[in-house]
């Protein structure tokens, strides 16, 4: 069987990297393999999760380009020259444009830390979504993998989870929980069933 070959694009620590080489190394993402991660920072954890586990890696910094078209084409040469079939973005914090992604039709996914279509779109990202979900006092947050297109967190929904918001919670603690009881559970669950569609359609042909 040939694999879908992955890109997972990065910015910070890279948890949900790890979830996918975990998933990966379990057998859990059997229908795609990660080829290739690009961060935006050179500071990246993210990027020695990649080296201990043999993952080729490039650093693209868009403050090292002169305009957002040029630092863009520099990741799509990266990504024509390993082949890759899906793009996940696992922390991305670099927007990319509809020129890019309008070229990756539903071959792009995100992970988002809330429930769509809740706490979502521009400007909500990080912990800023998590103090939102606080401030607004909801009991159900969780998380959402959806398709990327033009729209900030527009795209198809693929895939969610809810968390149960605590009385207790601050914005670090929610953070946390959303990762461990839903990002990193249907971020893999998603690529692996994106992997095998995109496998599926390739032998039909």
């Amino acid at each position: 069987m040939e694999k879908t070959r992955i890109a997972v694009f990065v910015s910070g620590g890279g948890t949900n990297l790890q979830a996918l080489i975990d998933a990966q190394i379990s057998g859990l993402l059997s229908h795609g393999q990660i080829v290739l991660v690009i961060s935006s920072s050179p500071e990246a954890f993210a990027l020695q999760r990649a080296y201990k586990n043999d993952i080729p890696c490039e650093v693209v910094s868009k403050k090292e380009y002169t305009s957002q078209e040029s630092f863009e084409e520099r990741i799509l040469q990266s990504l024509d020259e390993n082949a890759i079939d899906l793009i996940v973005l696992a922390g991305f914090m670099s927007i990319l444009s509809e020129s890019f992604t309008s070229r990756f039709p539903k071959r792009i996914i995100n992970v988002h830390p809330s429930l769509i279509p809740s706490f979502c779109g521009k400007g909500y990202y990080g912990l800023r979504v998590h103090q939102a979900v606080l401030a607004a006092g909801v009991k159900i947050t969780g998380a959402t993998v959806h398709f990327v297109n033009e729209i900030p967190d527009g795209g198809e929904i693929i895939m969610q989870k809810a968390v149960a918001v605590r009385g207790s919670d601050t914005p670090e603690k929610l953070q946390k929980r959303v990762m461990k009881q839903a990002e990193w559970q249907i971020l893999p669950r998603s690529v692996e069933m994106v992997c095998k569609e995109m496998v599926r359609s390739r032998t039909k042909k």
